[in-house]
């Protein structure tokens, strides 16, 4: 039984630690539903980390992809990053903020999102 309990509290100290991709960032946009041609502001909230190195952020659609890369310095870093995205076509969209460090991407959040035509 003790050992159990060690390992169990083990577990929970782990997963204190490590987090989830929530806790490391998350994509923040004013509403789901834009115009033709849309632009797209998007907050991306990042945990500061000292492993954190590259912030991409990408918009992939049925007919266009963009996207953008922007360094981060680790845990000095600002937590709140804003990116815009101009000139979208009609078309639906998947928004991915990708937190990258030196050799991996560390996580990843997604949002999708409609361009309507006229």
């Amino acid at each position: 039984m003790r050992r159990f309990l060690l390992l169990t509290t083990a577990l929970l100290a782990l997963t204190a630690i490590c987090g989830t991709a929530a806790d490391l960032v998350e994509i923040r946009v004013n509403g789901h539903y834009f115009a033709e041609p849309a632009t797209v502001m998007i907050t991306v909230a990042i945990e500061p980390d000292q492993a954190n190195r590259t912030l991409r952020v990408e918009a992939d659609g049925d007919s266009m992809f963009r996207s953008t890369e922007v360094p981060l310095d680790g845990l000095s870093e600002k937590r709140l990053h804003s990116v815009e995205f101009k000139n979208l076509p009609a078309g639906q969209y998947e928004l991915r903020a990708e937190v990258l460090s030196a050799t991996k991407v560390r996580a990843t959040a997604l949002q999708d999102l409609e361009v309507m035509g006229r």
